[in-house]
């Protein structure tokens, strides 16, 4: 599961494509969620890395 940081929010999806300008958002039925342009796209997180340890790596 991944999770992209929008500078409005968040959107939590199960897998994602590249396109030319951004990324095509899934959930885990394969629906489509959104299109995220990379302009406005600040991170795209994997929730895996996140459940495994707590700690920060700062």
């Amino acid at each position: 599961m991944f999770r992209a940081i929008l500078p409005e929010g968040q959107v939590i999806c199960e897998r994602y494509d590249e396109a030319e300008n951004g990324l095509e958002l899934y959930d885990e039925n394969d629906d489509f969620i959104a299109f995220v342009p990379y302009s406005n796209l600040h991170a795209l997180l994997n929730e895996e890395v996140y459940s495994e340890d707590e700690r920060s790596i700062m």
